[in-house]
């Protein structure tokens, strides 16, 4: 786990990987409380007989946002500032998902810290490259710049 302290700290560790999350799988349970709180339904994700049948992945996968969603779960385990007033979550750039998260598969987060800035009120944003793949995937199944505004 990589603490940060104070925005000194952030801004030293531009260009460093901040760690790795441990293996998480996704459940088609995840799967389906996902689609029940979104509304998104889709038969790839959550008609598994269908999708076991036609779809071009083998089988049910996971929504692209709710891959995106288990980023800050995931990140928790890698990276965490203490001492600060105030963090927010500001946004995110680029977000890719280069591949499917099939359901039942492991998945894990890098994070590496991109960028870090102070901000005119003081505080310094983030931007952390979130890389979530699938075991032994040959390339990621989500890419993306999320932006924290931290304040000390």
């Amino acid at each position: 786990m990589r603490t940060f302290t104070s925005a000194d700290d952030i801004l030293a560790a531009v260009g460093e990987t901040l760690g790795t999350s441990e293996w998480l799988t996704v459940t088609q349970e995840r799967v389906n409380q996902f689609a029940e709180a979104t509304g998104d339904h889709q038969w790839i994700h959550v008609d598994v007989e269908r999708a076991n049948a036609e779809s071009p992945f083998g089988g049910p996968i996971a929504h692209g946002y709710l891959t995106l969603s288990l980023v800050p779960m995931l990140a928790w385990q890698i990276y965490s500032i203490e001492n600060a007033k105030l963090g927010i979550n500001y946004g995110s750039n680029k977000v890719r998902f280069p591949s499917p998260v099939p359901v039942g598969s492991d998945v894990q987060l890098t994070a590496t810290l991109s960028e870090a800035t102070t901000k005119p009120d003081g505080s310094v944003e983030m931007i952390v490259t979130q890389s979530l793949t699938v075991r032994d995937a040959a390339k990621p199944s989500l890419v993306a710049e999320t932006i924290t505004r931290v304040a000390f």
